[in-house]
């Protein structure tokens, strides 16, 4: 493996099909190689994994190449077909395997496609087990013979068994009766499973984003793109609409008005019900993207709110060392630990609905006490990121922005984990501080990227 490239990344996603490393011959060696991790990890461990998918076209491929180097290295796969990424983490943990896998970019569109890996507690492996796998792959595949060959099995009534988990995380007494929701399945994974869901809990439901081609995923629809859910919530008059993202980790919310409510916004309504008093609630984790409004609520209200890198492993590993059961992303990517071991769309998005029923408020009404900062954050594809972050131009504009901002605002620099690009955030108290100082920025490291 090439030292300077990495199969996994902070969400998962690991290469756009055709262009490394997402190419049949290194899935082959992958699966050989979690094979061989697995067997000499945890030999005790049950001999088989789970693999799950979304629908874009590619997994097909994916899955297919994984299977023959899982195999290969003797180990059972058992096949759970179209799942959200949730989904897979639950029935790793309820079927008792050994590593559940993941195929999907998540947001990204049906170019790309990658892995994520679940070990058998339901949690994301450990980025030292990543690399663990990593180096494995540069050992030769060797003669199997036909005995020592796993077998390849699919699970019937998959997502059935997810579907009934979810309804099983709320109250008997949890009702959405008299409910008009619009759901944004972004043709992905969850374009089953949440419609199932909602009705089931008497919401009248009208979905979009349910017709899954594998090319289609994400595009145009889901929590990146929200704005025909925004549209199909104002013609309907629904009470509002609820967007996942194409494998099901994320949720956003649009609230009747038109108004998008993002993962910030939906962490803070999920307090609204809670004391920093109530056991494992004490305080809130969220990433250094999350907006400095939300942060200063959660603390007036008396939680204690740490930031992380962004990233859900980063969330979640700060959760268990804090041993708290709340915290997200802006993105959406909310971990709710009393009732799932990773972001979950769908509960993250019945857990809020909940709050609204319990206090009998509105979207906006719950957000009353919220002001939110000004926010821009763009994207600019550089060369080598590492060399243009460490450029002194950029370091100088960094700290001068963040000098004269004080506590009127932070600025984020940072490389993306899943593309080629600098990630510029900045949040201030107004407006045109944000518009300030993002051009200082911009301008830093577009000189840095022409030297």
């Amino acid at each position: 493996m090439d030292e300077n490239k990495s199969l996994f990344g902070t969400d998962g996603i690991r290469g756009r099909v055709g262009v490394y490393p997402i190419v049949p011959d290194m899935l082959v060696k992958l699966g050989y190689a979690i094979g061989c991790y697995l067997q000499e990890k945890s030999p005790s461990i049950i001999n088989s994994v789970l693999i799950g998918k979304d629908p874009r076209l590619s997994g097909y491929m994916v899955e297919v190449a994984l299977q023959a180097g899982l195999t290969a290295a003797g180990v059972n796969v058992k096949l759970l077909g179209l799942m959200p990424t949730p989904g897979i983490a639950f029935l790793t943990r309820d079927l008792g395997v050994g590593l559940g896998i993941v195929i999907s970019a998540s947001h990204n569109h049906y170019q790309d496609n990658g892995i994520k890996l679940f070990n058998s507690h339901g949690r994301k492996l450990s980025e030292d087990d990543e690399r663990t796998i990593e180096a494995l792959m540069d050992q030769p595949i060797g003669c199997v013979t036909p005995h020592n060959l796993g077998k390849v099995v699919r699970v019937d009534a998959a997502i059935s068994s997810y579907v009934n988990f979810c309804k099983r995380t709320m109250s008997r007494d949890f009702s959405l009766a008299g409910k008009r929701i619009v759901l944004d399945c972004a043709n992905g994974a969850t374009y089953t499973a949440a419609p199932e869901v909602f009705s089931h809990f008497g919401a009248d439901v009208q979905a979009i984003g349910v017709s899954p081609t594998g090319l289609n995923i994400n595009e145009n629809l889901g929590s990146t793109s929200p704005e025909k859910l925004q549209m199909y919530v104002s013609k309907s008059g629904a009470d509002m609409g609820v967007a996942f993202d194409g494998d099901g980790d994320r949720v956003i919310f649009v609230a009747s008005n038109g108004d998008i409510v993002d993962g910030d916004q939906l962490l803070y309504i999920l307090t609204k019900a809670l004391e920093p008093t109530d056991e494992g609630y004490q305080g809130i984790v969220g990433t250094l993207m999350t907006n400095m409004g939300v942060e200063l609520a959660l603390k007036k209200r008396g939680f204690e709110f740490l930031r992380t890198e962004v990233g859900d492993s980063y969330v979640k590993a700060k959760m268990s060392e804090k041993q708290w059961l709340l915290g997200g992303e802006s993105s959406g990517h909310i971990i709710c630990a009393d009732a799932t071991t990773t972001g979950d769309g769908i509960i993250a998005a019945l857990k809020v609905l909940n709050v609204l029923s319990e206090l009998n408020i509105s979207l906006s009404e719950a957000l009353n006490e919220v002001t939110l900062f000004p926010q821009k954050m763009i994207s600019i594809k550089v060369a080598d990121q590492e060399a243009t972050l460490n450029a002194p131009m950029v370091k100088a504009a960094i700290a001068k922005s963040q000098g004269i901002l004080a506590d009127k605002g932070r600025v984020l620099v940072r490389a993306s984990g899943t593309e080629p690009v600098i990630r510029i955030m900045v949040e201030a108290s107004q407006l045109s501080l944000v518009n300030q100082h993002l051009t200082l920025l911009y301008d830093a490291v577009e000189k840095a990227e022409n030297l």
